[in-house]
């Protein structure tokens, strides 16, 4: 059967959510205050929300991939970003066009919007995502920085470092 990728339909979270178990596989990691039905509930939310887009890819009745964008930050100087927050393809399936179809339905649906940017990180351990991301040729490659806020992020225990160094144990 031929992949295709589309919009997500409201009432399919439950089918989607188990494919971020893909994103946690090494070198990822189960973030530690990760809910399969807080997940759900915020799958549904995207899925409704204008603003945002959840992608999924499938091969007949099986999903295979899955990605999520937003139109998140209308830059004064750059005007409006997309930032793609996940992007996951069945292990199985990878390094077969999945990923790039789903990356070029993202970048159409963001143009779509008037976006300016379509914006995403990647973790330094994630070599095989960043000779994909290579291959696709982005205007620029840059370091991303990110702090947890334990009050908001539930088993998350990162600390803002005060001068240098790394965070408090």
């Amino acid at each position: 059967m031929a992949v295709t990728v589309r919009e997500a339909r409201p009432g399919e979270e439950g089918r989607i959510e188990p494919l971020y178990e893909w994103l946690f596989g090494e070198p990822g990691y189960l973030p530690p205050a990760w809910d399969p039905r807080r997940a759900r509930a915020a799958l549904a939310e995207a899925i409704a929300d204008p603003r945002s887009t959840v992608l999924v890819a499938e091969d007949g009745a099986t999903l295979i991939g899955l990605c999520t964008a937003y139109l998140e930050l209308n830059s004064v100087r750059y005007g409006q970003r997309c930032w793609i927050e996940d992007l996951a393809v069945d292990p199985g399936r990878r390094s077969q066009g999945v990923g790039g179809s789903l990356l070029d339905a993202a970048a159409e649906w963001a143009r779509e919007r008037d976006a300016t940017h379509l914006e995403l990180d990647t973790g330094l351990a994630r070599t095989d995502a960043q000779r994909f991301y290579e291959r696709r040729e982005p205007a620029s490659v840059g370091y991303s920085y990110s702090w947890r806020f334990v009050s908001r992020c539930p088993g998350a225990d990162t600390k803002i470092p005060r001068s240098g160094g790394t965070p408090d144990e």
